[in-house]
């Protein structure tokens, strides 16, 4: 018999308890991300300010539109998160059965905060939004804290601008 397989960083990660799904409906603001990302780490001088709304649509699934700036155009790209094995966790359907992504809601307060983890193959990232684009150090401390509970260091941590957002996309910068 086989060893089972080693648990991956994000089954650890406890979904947040009691969380309703409509609590998370609304913009959020990207603060703050930590990856190992190589393409992350060699442009992070490009970063552009993020926002992301978030719509419940069926009671267990979410509509997520992410909006940022490329090339100084707007961009809008919509994703569906599907509901997975437990509350709290979904699944990001790619268009190959390899690129698929799992999300756990590890933290959230709705009214300011929510810790989001991405898990794609063993190559895990966490994201802090808030409801503005600036979040207490309070909140800050409890992101880095769960940043460094999967493993990844102070040197994977990523600020995005808290300027600059858009949230209209002309119709050919969409992306589903």
């Amino acid at each position: 018999r086989r060893p089972p397989p080693p648990q991956s960083a994000l089954e650890k990660v406890a979904a947040q308890e009691g969380l309703s799904l409509h609590q998370l409906s609304g913009q959020w603001f990207l603060v703050s991300m930590a990856s190992r990302c190589s393409y992350l780490a060699e442009h992070s001088h490009q970063m552009e300010a993020t926002t992301m709304t978030i719509t419940v649509l069926d009671g267990q699934s979410l509509a997520v539109s992410t909006f940022r700036k490329l090339d100084r155009m707007c961009w809008e790209i919509r994703q569906h998160y599907l509901p997975a094995q437990a509350p709290g966790r979904f699944l990001l359907k790619g268009h190959r059965k390899s690129s698929k992504v799992d999300v756990v809601v590890g933290e959230a307060d709705a009214s300011s905060f929510v810790i989001l983890y991405y898990q794609k193959g063993r190559s895990i990232s966490v994201k802090l939004y808030g409801r503005t684009s600036v979040v207490s150090d309070a909140i800050m401390d409890k992101f880095e804290q769960r940043v460094r509970a999967v493993g990844l260091s102070e040197d994977v941590l990523y600020h995005f601008p808290t300027y600059g957002f858009c949230d209209s996309p002309d119709e050919f910068h969409i992306l589903d």
